[in-house]
C-alpha cells in the first residue's frame, strides 16, 4: 500500500482540471441527473484532481504514474494492490478518481466498484480492462463506474479520461463501446416493431435527444443540430434519466440500443 501525502487545496481559480478536447471516437457525456448511488462531480475543483491507483502490478502502476507525470493539475495519492485495499484506501482517503483495474485479486473490481459507490462517496470510477473484453466490462457499468478505458490505452487517453471523469461526464474507449454494442446487437427487437412502453413516458423532443446522446454526441453537438442552447440540451438529458430511471449517460447509450430507439451502423427507426 502506497499513500503519497496530500497536497494542500490551491486558492480558487488555480490548478483546476483543465478541459480538453476528447480523443476522436471516445463517448464522452455529461451526467446531469442527481443520483443517490453516485456522488455528483464537484461543481468546481479548486485544487488538483487527486487519484487512486489500484492495479494488482506493481510496473503497471509505476507506467501510470508516469503517463501523469508533468500533469500539474491531477495528483496521486495512493495506490492499491488489490480489490480491498482500494475500498479501504478510497475510504480514507477520498479521491476524486480511482484508476482501477477490473481484475483485482481478493476482491474484484467490479466488486470493489459497488462497494465504493454503494457507499455513496465522493469518487468516481475509471474503470480499465485488458484487450480481452467480457462481462466484467458490463459489470462494471452495472456497479457504478462512469469511465472505461483499455490498459493499453495511450498516456494522453488517459490523462483526457481522468480529466472527464473527474468533472462528471462519462467515458467509454471506442473499442470498449465497439464491444459493448455488439454485444447487446443480438438482443436487439426488430427495427421495424416500435420502440417498447418504457420510453413514451418522454417527450418527442426528449427522445430525440436521447438518439443523439446515443450516437455519442456531446451536449455541444447536439445543441448545435438541434439549434438549442447547451443548457436546454442539459435539462432534456436530466429529465431522459429521470424518467427511465438511469444513472448516466453510459445507461442511456445501453438502453437506446436495447431497445430498437437506435440500431448500430443506422439512424433510429423513423430517423432520417
Amino acid at each position: 500500500m502506497t499513500v503519497a501525502p496530500t497536497p494542500r487545496t490551491a486558492p480558487a481559480g488555480r490548478l483546476r482540471p483543465r478541459r480538453q478536447r476528447i480523443p476522436a471516437g471516445i463517448l464522452v457525456g455529461v451526467d446531469t441527473r442527481p443520483q443517490s448511488g453516485v456522488p455528483e462531480a464537484p461543481a468546481l475543483l479548486t485544487g488538483p484532481v487527486r487519484i487512486l491507483l489500484a492495479d494488482n502490478q506493481p510496473l503497471q502502476r509505476s507506467g501510470f504514474r508516469m503517463a501523469l507525470v508533468g500533469e500539474a493539475d491531477l495528483h496521486v495519492v495512493g495506490e492499491a494492490g488489490d480489490g480491498a485495499e482500494a475500498v479501504e484506501l478510497t475510504r480514507r482517503l477520498l479521491p476524486d478518481v480511482v484508476l482501477l483495474d477490473l481484475r483485482l485479486p481478493r476482491l474484484s473490481g467490479v466488486a470493489a466498484t459497488q462497494a465504493i459507490v454503494g457507499a455513496r462517496l465522493p469518487t468516481r470510477i475509471l474503470a480499465l480492462t485488458t484487450s480481452e473484453l467480457d462481462d466484467h466490462v458490463v459489470g462494471a457499468l452495472r456497479a457504478g463506474a462512469i469511465g472505461l478505458l483499455t490498459k493499453d490505452a495511450p498516456a494522453h487517453e488517459l490523462v483526457a479520461a481522468i480529466r472527464t471523469v473527474a468533472a462528471g461526464e462519462a467515458v467509454v474507449a471506442p473499442r470498449i463501446l465497439s464491444w459493448l454494442l455488439g454485444r447487446f446487437a443480438t438482443m436487439l427487437p426488430d427495427p421495424a416493431e416500435p420502440a417498447p412502453s418504457d420510453l413514451d413516458a418522454l417527450t418527442d423532443r426528449e427522445r430525440e435527444v436521447l438518439v443523439q446522446v446515443a450516437r455519442g454526441l456531446t451536449n455541444a453537438e447536439i445543441a448545435e443540430r438541434l439549434s438549442v442552447s447547451e443548457t436546454t440540451v442539459k435539462t432534456h438529458v436530466g429529465h431522459v434519466l429521470t424518467k427511465l430511471g438511469l444513472r448516466d449517460r453510459v445507461q442511456a447509450v445501453v438502453l437506446a440500443y436495447e431497445s430498437g430507439l437506435v440500431r448500430p451502423g443506422g439512424p433510429a427507426p423513423g430517423q432520417p
